[in-house]
């Protein structure tokens, strides 16, 4: 048999997949929530994605309280560099939205476009990255953190023993995943 070609979808994935065979369990109504949900993940990465490229090339929003342009505005009027991957290993990395060290300040900003509230612990964990990768000890700068969302943001000053607790908890269990990767534990 010669079988139909569907190259524009290869390494792609349905809603309704067969690897995701869940949906086979909903109703009319979870199926509407969840699909809703995967429109609003997809709405956020093309934000961030927007974002982003605004940062790079310097093109400043309309001054308004919407959540994206003040993320944006802010993000160059402090001259970060956006969507900057921090690396302790390949068991701990991740990627902030808006980052810059500069006058012996580490600024980190998160673009938040979901409907639950965003935490700090995600920008924490960004912080002690940026300390570990770079060899910065957290006592030695002023770390602060932003996370936009709802039309505002929310602005934090970690004390440098948070952060540290935070690099100590990364190498720790870093070092306990690459045990278990050997096979040790």
């Amino acid at each position: 048999m010669s079988f139909n070609k569907h190259f524009e979808l290869e390494g792609k994935h349905a809603f309704l997949s067969a690897s995701n065979y869940r949906w086979l369990k909903y109703d009319k109504n979870k199926l509407i929530d969840i699909y809703n949900a995967r429109q609003a993940i997809e709405r956020g990465t093309k934000l961030h994605e927007y974002a982003a490229t605004a940062i790079r090339l310097k093109r400043k929003q309309p001054k308004t309280k919407e959540t994206v342009c003040m993320h944006i505005n802010d993000a160059i009027g402090f001259r970060m560099e956006p969507e900057v991957v921090l690396k302790y290993s390949l068991n701990c990395f991740g990627t902030a939205d808006a980052i810059c060290f500069r006058n012996k300040t580490l600024r980190i900003h998160d673009l938040k476009t979901g409907e639950s509230p965003a935490k700090m612990d995600q920008l924490m964990i960004y912080a002690a990255l940026y300390c570990l990768e770079y060899d910065v000890n957290p006592c030695d700068i002023k770390t602060v953190l932003r996370i936009y969302q709802f039309n505002n943001f929310m602005e934090y000053e970690p004390e440098p023993n948070e952060i540290k607790e935070i690099m100590d908890i990364i190498i720790e269990f870093d070092g306990v995943i690459d045990q278990v990767k050997r096979g040790e534990i």
